[in-house]
């Protein structure tokens, strides 16, 4: 727990002597708000503008939940099927791969003459790019099941079902949230992304308005709300993934280390 909380106030401490350095060289060096702001400028900025961001960020955290979530729902299974069936794997796979690598950036224009400026659009795109990590990761956990594990059981006379809910899906956990922890990470991005791209709303929308308008402060902020957006949506997942698996070996190390 000390090492914990020291690790914090070592974050902490080295963030506020970041900004002390940030505040100070940009008053000294006489550095144009427009170029870069000072903290305090980016801060007093943000309060006055506080209620624009927080619709915005709202809007913008709909969208993240919304794309992550049906990512979640259809990486799973999907990966599900590519793990126990190799002609799904051959078939399939290939195809996902090519998704992953085919620029998002790219398929936005198409999905805006689809389906307009709305939310859909913008939640697509967020699938996309969350989707690869979630399916690769969940893949990876069900082929690594222990095979001697899967021999103890089949000996035992445990039917394919009952197998599957007490050895193959909870050894796959781990690599689960391996993937959700990534997909997480990549969600803000992604929101931003489908933002810039194919929409009139959201932090994304409004970091485009406020780099038009040279309002650089504005911009710092909202990045600066976007990324606090996405670590909160993160260490989300991993407060889950302590209750779900507290018994890998991971968890048990850092409740030794506390």
């Amino acid at each position: 727990m000390f090492e914990k909380n020291g690790g914090a106030l070592s974050s902490i401490a080295t963030a506020i002597a970041l900004l002390v350095v940030w505040e100070g060289a940009t008053r000294l060096l006489g550095i144009p708000t427009y170029l870069l702001p000072a903290p305090s400028v980016i801060a007093t900025d943000f309060a006055r503008n506080w209620p624009r961001i927080a619709d915005s960020s709202w809007i913008t955290t709909l969208n993240m939940v919304a794309g992550f979530v049906l990512s979640v729902l259809v990486g799973i299974p999907l990966a599900m099927a590519l793990a126990y069936s190799p002609q799904v794997e051959r078939s399939i796979y290939p195809i996902v791969v090519f998704l992953q690598i085919l620029p998002k950036i790219a398929i936005a224009p198409l999905f805006i003459v689809w389906f307009g400026f709305g939310t859909m659009p913008k939640v697509l795109l967020v699938f996309l790019l969350t989707f690869f990590p979630i399916v690769v990761n969940t893949v990876v956990g069900f082929k690594s099941v222990d095979p001697g594990v899967m021999e103890l059981a089949r000996s035992t006379g445990a039917g394919a079902l009952r197998t599957f809910y007490k050895i193959r899906f909870p050894s796959a956990l781990p690599s689960i949230f391996v993937g959700l922890k990534i997909a997480a990470a990549l969600a803000s991005t992604a929101a931003v992304v489908a933002e810039f791209v194919a929409s009139d709303s959201g932090l994304g929308y409004l970091i485009i308005t406020y780099n038009g308008q040279l309002a650089t402060p504005m911009v710092f902020a909202t990045i600066i709300v976007l990324g606090i957006i996405g670590l909160v949506f993160y260490f989300l997942i991993e407060f889950v993934e302590r209750l779900v698996v507290p018994w890998h070996v991971s968890m048990r190390a850092d409740q030794a280390g506390a």
